[in-house]
């Protein structure tokens, strides 16, 4: 009944949201990655002057593998800056560049969103191996409730963590989009189109919070309490 039942069209919705969001920021990071900016500046380029700009010298770059990987390491003080983005001069590898600067400028001004986010990480990874192994268990406890409910609780957590990522990358796209247009290393029609590319990333988020959404539902419609 956990894994078959008619309540799993929930999860298959969910799955189709996510499978869109991610071909949708695909498409569109391929899109304007064939586009050139017109003064050859590179993601690597608009991560150093960003973080130079702002004085932030404490931060280094470096070079991972793989496509849109690209990602900000507050422990290391790192940002990571994928293949697809490091050296190439597109307008969609500079707005990711930028995108993660922006999280930088956060982490620097102390933005809530992201420090109550960073404070609950450790609750979430606990959370989010143990819940279904929790709801597993009360099962095969001849459905101990306390258990199931335990679990429930446990995922939860999942759902809210990601409920408050959804500010934190909205805002480091704001950020980035005004940090491009005050420094012009973007003109106002590659303004747009790295918008466009910041807008398809945060809508993998989104999608991410629904489908969650939908698979916790789903737990509460086959292991809630009936009261």
């Amino acid at each position: 009944m956990f894994f078959y039942d008619s309540t799993y069209i929930l999860v298959i919705i969910g799955i189709i949201i996510t499978m869109i969001a991610s071909s949708n920021v695909n498409h569109t990071f391929n899109k304007y990655k064939k586009i050139k900016s017109t003064k050859n500046i590179t993601g690597l380029d608009a991560a150093k002057y960003i973080l130079r700009s702002k004085g932030y010298d404490d931060i280094s770059i470096k070079r991972t593998g793989g496509s849109l990987s690209d990602y900000y390491n507050p422990i290391k003080k790192q940002i990571a800056l994928s293949d697809s983005t490091i050296n190439d001069d597109s307008v969609a590898a500079i707005a990711v560049a930028s995108h993660e600067c922006g999280h930088v400028i956060q982490y620097k001004e102390g933005y809530v969103p992201l420090k109550i986010k960073s404070f609950i990480v450790p609750v979430v990874n606990l959370s989010s191996r143990l819940s279904f192994p929790m709801i597993l268990i009360g099962i095969l406890l001849s459905y101990n409730q306390t258990l199931i409910d335990f679990g429930i609780v446990l995922f939860s957590f999942v759902l809210i963590f990601q409920i408050v990522t959804l500010p934190v990358e909205f805002n480091a796209s704001k950020r980035a989009l005004r940090v491009l247009k005050d420094s012009y290393m973007l003109n106002e029609t590659e303004l747009t189109y790295a918008k466009e590319v910041l807008h398809a990333a945060a809508l993998t988020y989104v999608a991410a919070v629904l489908a969650t959404s939908l698979q916790f539902l789903r737990l509460i419609l086959l292991f809630g309490r009936r009261d």
